[in-house]
């Protein structure tokens, strides 16, 4: 992923066809170790493809992906308030079994470790 972000900070950077020293500068100015095996792979599969093509297909596949948080905003109308509202609610009732859970175990043995 490091080299990616490397290889899009070149391009929006306006380099077109980014080279290893490019993206070796890019991740030695925060410190990050690189590998050249790794980085000429993602150099050879982006070089020449028009990035901005290559990110609206991979949003293309993202969006054909389901995902559980926003099947349960879209179920609600779409708006992410009411999922937000219904995040502590599930998580009391989550609590409130793992009390009852506790309980049932302490009448089952007849004794509690901490008596």
């Amino acid at each position: 992923m490091r080299y990616i972000a490397a290889y899009l900070l070149a391009v929006f950077g306006n380099n077109e066809s980014p080279t290893s020293k490019d993206l070796k500068e890019i991740l030695d100015s925060v410190d990050i170790e690189t590998d050249d095996e790794q980085m000429n792979k993602v150099i050879s599969e982006l070089n020449g493809k028009n990035i901005e093509g290559v990110i609206a297909q991979g949003n293309g596949k993202l969006a054909s992906m389901p995902a559980r948080g926003a099947v349960a905003a879209s179920a609600r109308g779409g708006s992410a308030a009411p999922a937000a509202d219904a995040a502590p609610a599930a998580a009391e009732e989550k609590k409130e079994e793992k009390k009852e859970e506790s309980e049932e175990c302490d009448d089952d043995m007849g004794f509690s470790l901490f008596d």
